[in-house]
């Protein structure tokens, strides 16, 4: 990957990516539905199917790019194979969930620093799973064994993987350009992500 010399005194990555995606993250965490009152066992499933619409294709692209800077473990943070077993608790057959519509229009992973963006953007959303975890336990009586395990998909690690992540993006070597095109690909996440949960209308 070519890099230059940070800039002295520049934002770093986090940072970057904090204040660039800001606007976007909460706008979307409104329209979500996990704390509607009309969210029921039958929505819930609804929203996890899209959710996986997004995510198999997403990560698919992502990690078959061949363009995520080395030190970032696939294998560890893949989230898809939660979101199948969900899926699989929560009544869905092999079949069903291969017809489940996918998302095609996804965000362009053509550079190393584009892959950051969008890790940042899936990395992220553990964080929120935790509070999310919660409140689907109280209220529609779901945990890890019977369709939650994609909101907890860290378990008690989501902290120490979310440190290793910043970690992570703390060593990349990264101008000020460089880290423009990371923020620009983690909206793109956000805002595809958004417009395939409309498309699907799970959201609020």
């Amino acid at each position: 990957m070519h890099t230059q010399a940070p800039d002295v005194g520049a934002p770093s990555l986090l940072q970057a990516l904090r204040k660039g995606t800001g606007l976007l993250h909460v706008a979307l965490e409104k329209r979500l539905p996990f704390f509607s009152e009309r969210l029921d066992a039958d929505r819930y499933r609804r929203l996890l199917q899209a959710y996986y619409g997004f995510y198999a294709p997403m990560e698919a692209a992502l990690y078959d790019s061949g363009l995520i800077p080395d030190g970032f473990d696939t294998a560890l943070r893949v989230k898809t194979p939660t979101l199948l077993l969900d899926l699989h608790a929560l009544g869905l057959t092999d079949d069903a969930i291969s017809a489940l519509p996918r998302c095609c229009e996804l965000p362009t992973f053509d550079t190393p620093t584009a892959c950051l963006g969008a890790l940042y953007v899936l990395e992220g959303a553990t964080l929120g799973g935790q509070v999310l975890r919660r409140e689907m336990a109280l209220r529609l009586g779901i945990d890890a064994d019977n369709g939650g395990a994609f909101l907890n998909v860290y378990g008690a690690n989501t902290g120490r993987h979310w440190k290793d992540f910043l970690d992570y993006l703390g060593r990349q070597p990264l101008d000020a350009h460089a880290k423009q095109r990371a923020v620009a690909a983690a909206c793109s996440t956000f805002s595809g992500f958004e417009q395939w949960l409309l498309s699907q209308e799970v959201l609020l």
